[in-house]
């Protein structure tokens, strides 16, 4: 016979499974969401430079890139304190979730690194895409438009450069974070030496690789499109 306690207790163990069950769905959600806005921005960078390349193009590939951005982030921001957690109270399983983050990371992060070359060699003229949107908001350029009565436009792809590159910072921080959770036995330790990610000697080649291709630009002001 249940006791009064004995049903709190199978209450409160059943509350907490559903808690635990909608947390996972929330992780597969984003994931999968994450999953597909890495593919469709690789994809779109496929058609730059080609006959589907047009300032239209770019202006979603950014979009998508910042989406793309902000996701990881989120979903970092989710995972990361669960992961955490488990390994404070001793708990030391492969988490899938975590597992599948870095791996698309890393592979965004590679995409950005794409995205900010062709910028470089495939520059695109924006000027007729904004010249109908509205200018920088920024004081010092509407002071600066109305002295020399001269309309500012922004500059798409230096902008878009510097954009990236602090993008591309914040990604490989991340997944830093991300790897010290890494499992770490002999499976996954061949799959991350293939990619170059795990491990004191990997790690500083991948941030020595992103250092030199991204010319870490010093960027002084946030993009006025953003």
């Amino acid at each position: 016979m249940l006791t009064t306690h004995h049903l709190h207790h199978l209450h409160h163990h059943r509350g907490s499974t559903a808690v635990e069950l909608d947390k996972i769905t929330n992780l597969n959600t984003l994931i999968v969401e994450i999953n597909s806005h890495v593919a469709l921005f690789r994809d779109m960078l496929i058609h730059v430079g080609q006959a589907k390349d047009c300032p239209e193009l770019r202006e979603k590939i950014r979009k998508l890139r910042r989406t793309c951005v902000e996701a990881f982030k989120h979903t970092a921001q989710i995972l990361l304190p669960q992961v955490k957690s488990a390994m404070a109270d001793g708990i030391l399983t492969d988490n899938p979730h975590l597992v599948l983050v870095f791996y698309m990371a890393q592979l965004f992060l590679r995409e950005l690194v794409k995205s900010y070359r062709l910028i470089q060699v495939v520059p695109m003229d924006m000027s007729g895409y904004y010249e109908n949107r509205a200018g920088p908001s920024n004081l010092g350029n509407v002071i600066s438009q109305i002295l020399l009565c001269k309309q500012f436009t922004p500059d798409f792809n230096e902008e878009e450069l510097c954009s990236i590159t602090k993008d591309s910072q914040d990604i490989a921080v991340l997944l830093s974070e991300l790897q010290e959770y890494m499992p770490q036995h002999e499976a996954y330790l061949e799959r991350n030496a293939a990619l170059d990610t795990t491990g004191p000697w990997q790690a500083k080649r991948r941030q020595n690789y992103i250092c030199k291709n991204m010319s870490l630009l010093c960027c002084v002001s946030r993009p006025n499109y953003l």
